[in-house]
């Protein structure tokens, strides 16, 4: 485990509201407790725990709803999640939100966003670089201009998320604003939420037109069984997909022919039972037809897990090597949403860590 620590990574499936510390959880929880607007009491074993049922899952996402309505919380938890991927050497980071409006706080789908930019560029323990290259320097935050090759460098890229539960006018919202943010690190687009909620043609519009102003797209695909929806995303043709756990035949067919990365979340597909076990996750059979992949944490915080131990999970079940953990932690930066310059410095990083590891 201590290795793939130390191995740089690459991660591109993280929702923001589900990777927060349990110890900040149990904080704000305990302020809400006080207020109360929660019962502490009712919450306090699911955050506790780091082996959490369904249900437990359920009841934390439910909580995290509720704790992240102030711009406050909202810029705290995106300067320590950035700090805690850092931590175990990912190098290069999307991070992926569905921006919110709570009117009771003044808070807007856009001042939401800007909290969220504002605790990236708030992290002062390393260097993140958060705007993309051909962005004038005045724009940069916290990058050393005096070159300390002592502290940490993190590329840090910000995906909005269109919720299922929202209508068209909402998610074209979504993508607009993801257009006035682009000089500040906003890359593209993803789709998620309740898979059994909203139809796929509501969104289409959106993503079309997130399409034709060079955003990228992600969508959360194959959730559920849902053949019709899943062939349309298909045939869209995004630049990802996340999960891909309930393809039938047809439809594996047309994902391998089309070689779309798959964003592969392994403990989260097991606990939210996507996939009956670790024995019979579609990790294999992607990785041995050699198809485009990427190993990801979905929520660590929710799942208490990390993407070093996703690959611990992978190399254990499946009996992969060093070698074969490496390339497949290096492969990921073909499929990054960020501009060749940043590839190229991210091939150095790993050609160095290859040195270093003995690979």
């Amino acid at each position: 485990m201590e290795w793939l620590v130390s191995m740089p990574k690459v991660e591109l499936h993280a929702h923001l509201n589900g990777s927060i510390r349990n110890s900040t959880l149990l904080e704000l929880s305990r302020v809400l407790g006080e207020k109360g607007v929660i019962v502490f009491e009712d919450v306090e074993h699911a955050i506790m725990t780091n082996n959490r049922s369904l249900g437990e899952v359920f009841k934390l996402f439910d909580l995290i709803h509720i704790l992240t309505t102030d711009h406050t919380t909202i810029t705290r938890i995106a300067k320590e999640v950035v700090e805690d991927f850092a931590a175990e050497n990912i190098v290069y980071l999307e991070l992926r939100t569905t921006p919110k409006r709570n009117d009771s706080v003044g808070m807007s789908k856009g001042s939401y966003v800007e909290a969220v930019l504002k605790g990236l560029r708030a992290v002062d323990t390393l260097d993140v670089h958060l705007i993309p290259h051909e962005t004038p320097i005045d724009f940069l935050p916290n990058i050393d201009m005096n070159n300390d090759k002592t502290r940490k460098k993190i590329y840090v890229r910000l995906l909005l998320s269109i919720d299922r539960r929202e209508t068209t006018a909402a998610a074209m919202e979504t993508v607009q604003l993801a257009l006035d943010m682009r000089k500040q690190g906003v890359v593209g687009i993803d789709l998620s939420g309740n898979p059994n909620v909203g139809e796929w043609l509501t969104f289409v519009p959106a993503l079309k037109f997130a399409r034709e102003q060079g955003l990228f797209i992600t969508l959360h695909c194959g959730e559920v069984q849902n053949s019709k929806e899943i062939q349309a995303m298909l045939d869209f043709f995004p630049e990802r997909i996340g999960h891909a756990c309930c393809l039938k035949e047809e439809e594996w067919r047309t994902l391998k022919s089309s070689n779309i990365p798959v964003e592969i979340c392994l403990t989260s597909n097991i606990q939210t039972k996507t996939v009956s076990s670790i024995d019979d996750h579609h990790f294999v059979d992607l990785f041995e037809a050699k198809h485009p992949l990427v190993l990801c944490t979905d929520d660590v915080g929710v799942f208490s897990t990390s993407l070093s131990g996703e690959y611990f999970l992978a190399a254990s079940s499946y009996g992969l090597g060093k070698r074969e953990l490496f390339h497949l932690a290096r492969n990921a930066i073909e499929f990054i949403f960020a501009e060749d310059e940043v590839k190229r410095e991210l091939g150095e990083i790993f050609n160095s860590a290859a040195t270093r590891l003995n690979i």
